[in-house]
């Protein structure tokens, strides 16, 4: 399997939309991999991970065929992970051609932010009942997705809806993709997570040297949420320890990201990076 981040960054942006701080200053000034989109990313050109306001300019990045994708797994609802006022151009009006059904899988947060954002009174003469289909996920679905098997794991993010981290396996290789999400999780959501053995991990890095009791992780968390899986046999040396989704509120730069990465093991992800597991 093959992984792309095409985008990194926290809901903010990085360098941040309004922000000057010393590390927005910094990257704009030095461009290249300091600069971030919003966090999604795709497997296999086949899968995509959720769909932030970002999408377009990631197509437009990375020659992203998002007419040929058809299934979108979104995380939870928040708008850096879900924007779904796009997804209207799937209509054949907008978008000639597009290969078949596009599924979108999510919790009811998501599954109502889809609905409220394509069938407002502009669009109903676009229809996408013949381009587009919601799929509501409770936590713990396991579901293919063509030969992809998914399984959705609660995350320790938003308490107003069941966010989602994700298990999605092929042929033998299996990615645990967890953004955004917090490091404690619920006992039965370890317990599922234990069940496998992963080729790749990425974990959520937002608060880079910080830490938050909520919400997500910071590099601390990191370490601590892969010696967890490590423990129980779930990684092995040549697993594949990815950090992401960052925030400058973290402090850190992309170069003092990629120091901490290499002396713990790990990569520290750039918008379009593209890993083979």
């Amino acid at each position: 399997m093959e992984i792309q981040y095409l985008g990194t960054a926290a809901a903010e942006g990085y360098p941040a939309l309004f922000c000057s701080c010393d590390i927005c200053k910094k990257a704009r000034n030095a461009g290249g991999r300091e600069i971030r989109t919003r966090t999604q990313s795709v497997v296999d050109n086949k899968i995509l991970i959720d769909f932030p306001p970002d999408t377009y300019t990631h197509a437009l990045n990375y020659s992203l065929q998002l007419g040929e994708i058809q299934h979108l797994l979104v995380t939870h609802s928040h708008m850096d992970h879900f924007f779904p006022t796009e997804l209207i151009h799937r209509h054949e009006h907008f978008g000639h051609n597009a290969k078949g059904m596009l599924y979108v899988y999510g919790n009811e947060a998501v599954e109502k932010a889809f609905y409220d954002a394509v069938l407002i009174d502009r669009f109903k003469e676009h229809p996408l009942d013949e381009v587009i289909r919601f799929i509501r996920l409770k936590p713990f679905a396991d579901f293919m997705a063509d030969d992809y098997h998914v399984i959705s794991i609660p995350a320790d993010h938003d308490k107003r809806e069941n966010c989602l981290i994700y298990i999605i396996e092929r042929e033998g290789k299996c990615i645990l993709y967890g953004h955004d999400t917090g490091i404690k999780l619920s006992d039965e959501a370890w317990d599922c997570i234990f069940n496998y053995k992963y080729d790749l991990i990425s974990l959520d890095a937002t608060m880079g040297r910080k830490q938050s009791d909520r919400y997500h992780m910071g590099l601390a968390d990191d370490i601590a949420f892969a010696a967890k899986l490590e423990e129980r046999g779930c990684i092995r040396p040549d697993t594949v320890k990815v950090i992401n989704h960052f925030s400058h509120n973290g402090g850190m730069t992309h170069e003092e990201l990629e120091v901490f990465a290499k002396e713990h093991g790990m990569i520290a992800a750039y918008d379009g990076m593209t890993v083979l597991i």
